[in-house]
């Protein structure tokens, strides 16, 4: 096993290499260490269990990526973001073999309530914009999961060990984790689980911990990395400075500076945005995206031959969807009345008919391209995407799938924030390679090209929650009874309204047959056809004498 651990701490809390690191021959000591923190585990085949190695041997590559409902900073080099949820992106080792195994893994992994039946089932088919980008996976799945209780409590029963208190206990604090990856490929046959915590526990004035290299295990290798990030010299890069530190193996601290080329590139604390929908919501809810009218009027820190976009990616649960004929339409009326440009992709349950029950995959994903407030003002006519003093607002109509009944008449669906960046692309520049540090798989780079740099907005960490809840209107049951006779009561009532759906039905049918004939008679067809027989007289025969 491989473990690598990062620590970045910021311009406003220094870091002390002689007071708040301390090196031994075993154990790295670190005191009160203000940063975000990153670890990386990577394990080998024979480390794995039984269970988790006959699922990925039919796995060509397994990316799962999972980001908490609560506020969090997204730090440099971790800038990457994705909507709040459990996200699987998986291709299997050929086209037409998936395995049955995938789902009732994820289902004892992380929840058992999730919409997976098999992947060629529930998962949906990304469209694939850009051939050239290798790292996109044929299939993909969201769940919206709160928790990784169930995770927690799956490697401290299967991978640790009843014994293995240590272990247990790096476990639970994926409970405060803001984000976790786990990624597979079948080329390196390794497992990589990655987990990030934006700021020290809470209660703590920073990291205190002591980390400590297995003995019992020579091949285990710890890296630790006291790093911060410095100016880059070029625009498409990123630089990191600080210190690194082998344990067990290094006698000190060592140095270091490097710059690196990256994707995914911060801006500013206050280029941030909002989501809300629009009250009342009804069944067809209207998606508000509110940004600060002045953060759009800059342009993000891309190189001056690049060509930016601003973008917004959607991932809607199966409960709510989008009409793609009417966010596709080139109808500038209707463009301008919302700030969008155009929807450039979109993926999954499109159906507009089709209940929520009938549905069989997981939901939609959505690509849209975004207006700003540059070189244009708000018009009269901008009743929908208007801007609200400062405020610039993108919306998007949306459409809600009708849900079974409930006793109340209303049942509840959440929807997870969008995330929101600037693409852009330079004609001549760097192709961005992979870094220590880059994601892959996030479920929307994959619809750009290889030189495309992000430049994601922040999520507005005023908000309690990175996820909008939606009372949906639905039929109402009558009230539960406990007196005998009350479910056949119930079965007789619905049996009664089925009844009456269809003799309403018939008896339609029927009128509008009934007023057909009513016109057909008053506007005399067919008559002139009688008229004109007559008039010809008796028919003849083909040897022209009159029959008799």
């Amino acid at each position: 096993m491989k473990r690598r651990i990062t620590f970045v701490h910021g311009a406003e809390s220094p870091f002390d290499p002689d007071k708040q690191a301390k090196l031994s021959n075993d154990v790295l000591s670190i005191r009160e260490l203000d940063a975000a923190k990153e670890e990386r585990l990577t394990f080998g085949f024979d480390e794995l269990p039984g269970e988790l190695w006959q699922v990925l041997k039919n796995c060509h590559e397994l990316h799962i990526r999972w980001a908490t409902e609560r506020p969090y900073d997204a730090v440099v080099p971790f800038s990457s973001r994705v909507s709040p949820g459990l996200h699987v992106f998986y291709t299997p080792v050929a086209a037409n073999r998936t395995t049955e195994r995938l789902c009732p893994l994820l289902k004892k992994i992380f929840a058992e309530d999730l919409k997976c039946l098999l992947p060629e089932i529930s998962f949906t088919a990304p469209p694939i914009l850009s051939q050239r980008f290798a790292s996109t996976s044929a299939l993909q799945f969201h769940s919206l999961l709160p928790s990784l209780a169930d995770l927690v409590t799956y490697i401290q029963h299967v991978i640790c060990g009843a014994d293995n208190t240590d272990c247990q206990s790096n476990a639970s604090s994926l409970l405060s984790a803001d984000s976790v990856d786990i990624d597979y490929d079948s080329i390196s046959h390794s497992l990589t689980v990655s987990a990030l915590w934006s700021k020290p526990p809470e209660g703590q004035d920073g990291w205190t911990e002591e980390i400590r290299k297995n003995n019992k295990r020579k091949s285990d290798k710890i890296e630790v990395g006291l790093l911060a990030a410095q100016k880059a010299t070029d625009l498409e890069e990123l630089s990191m400075g600080g210190f690194l530190v082998v344990i067990g193996e290094d006698k000190k601290l060592k140095p270091t500076l490097f710059s690196f080329p990256s994707r995914h590139h911060p801006l500013p604390e206050d280029v941030s945005y909002t989501v809300s929908f629009e009250s009342p919501t009804g069944l067809h809810p209207t998606l508000k995206i509110s940004i600060p009218r002045q953060a759009l009027l800059t342009r993000p820190p891309a190189p001056p031959d690049a060509t930016c976009a601003l973008h917004t990616y959607l991932t809607l649960p199966s409960t709510i969807f989008a009409d793609k004929y009417q966010l596709s339409t080139t109808d500038p009326l209707f463009l301008n009345s919302h700030h969008l440009v155009a929807l450039r992709s979109v993926a999954g349950e499109t159906d507009l008919e089709a209940p929520d029950w009938v549905v069989p995959r997981w939901g939609s994903n959505l690509l849209l391209e975004l207006a700003t407030p540059a070189g244009r003002k708000s018009r009269p006519g901008d009743r929908h995407g208007h801007a609200d003093g400062d405020s610039w607002n993108i919306t998007i109509p949306l459409h809600l799938r009708y849900l079974e009944p409930s006793q109340s008449g209303y049942r509840s669906t959440s929807v997870p924030w969008p995330v929101v960046f600037w693409a852009c692309t330079a004609e001549d520049g760097t192709k961005m390679g992979i870094n220590p540090f880059d994601r892959v798989n996030l479920g929307w780079e994959g619809l750009f090209g290889p030189r495309t740099m992000f430049f994601q907005l922040h999520p507005s960490l005023s908000s309690s929650r990175f996820v909008e809840d939606i009372q949906v209107p639905v039929l109402k049951e009558a009230p539960l009874v406990a007196e005998e006779g009350a479910s056949s009561r119930s079965l007789q009532t619905a049996q009664q309204i089925e009844l009456g759906t269809v003799l309403v039905i018939v008896l339609g049918f029927v009128w509008v047959l009934w007023r057909l004939g009513l016109v057909v008679r008053s506007s005399g067809i067919g008559d002139g056809d009688r008229r004109r027989e007559r008039e010809r007289g008796p028919a003849r025969s083909g040897d022209g004498k009159k029959d008799k």
